[in-house]
């Protein structure tokens, strides 16, 4: 019967469409950001804004691959925690130092990458297990090094506005 392709062909245009939506949301934002950028129009609010769309995005995408993929979830659950510290340490920050913190390398390099490894959990719906969990455990250590390098810059400041 046809059925098996009709269903193969709808599961590869879901992939196609989920593929489409990920390379235009992480393009509009790299725009977004050289747009602001060259043309003198950033904001506090847009510093502020920016950083939650990317998370969010981020948290959506995960969990969709941590329907197929298990250590997606503990994925998933090192990133919230690390936001809600970054959240807390930011909001801390900014009734010190009255200052909002804009992205920086290492923030950038983790979300390029957790971009790339959606894109390749899309790309590749049956990667090999082992596969996707070294892209979770590449994910989870850029995580740690984010958070490690955001906390130093914080205490720098912090130590500077005394």
């Amino acid at each position: 019967t046809l059925f098996p392709y009709t269903t193969l062909f709808r599961s590869q245009e879901r992939f196609a469409a989920a593929l489409i939506t990920l390379a235009a949301s992480g393009l509009s934002d790299v725009l977004d950001g050289r747009i602001a950028r060259r043309y003198n129009m950033i904001t506090n609010l847009g510093k502020a804004l920016d950083p939650v769309a990317d998370k969010l995005t981020q948290c959506a995408m995960i969990f969709c691959v941590a329907t197929r993929y298990p250590a997606m979830w503990i994925l998933l659950g090192v990133h919230v925690v690390k936001e809600l510290v970054m959240l807390a340490m930011g909001v801390y920050v900014l009734k010190k130092t009255d200052t909002v913190n804009s992205a920086i390398w290492c923030g950038k390099l983790c979300t390029g990458v957790m971009y790339a490894v959606m894109m390749l959990h899309v790309i590749v719906p049956d990667i090999p297990l082992a596969i996707s969990n070294a892209c979770v455990v590449l994910c989870i250590g850029l995580i740690v090094l984010s958070l490690a390098v955001y906390s130093a810059r914080y205490v720098k400041m912090l130590g500077e506005t005394k």
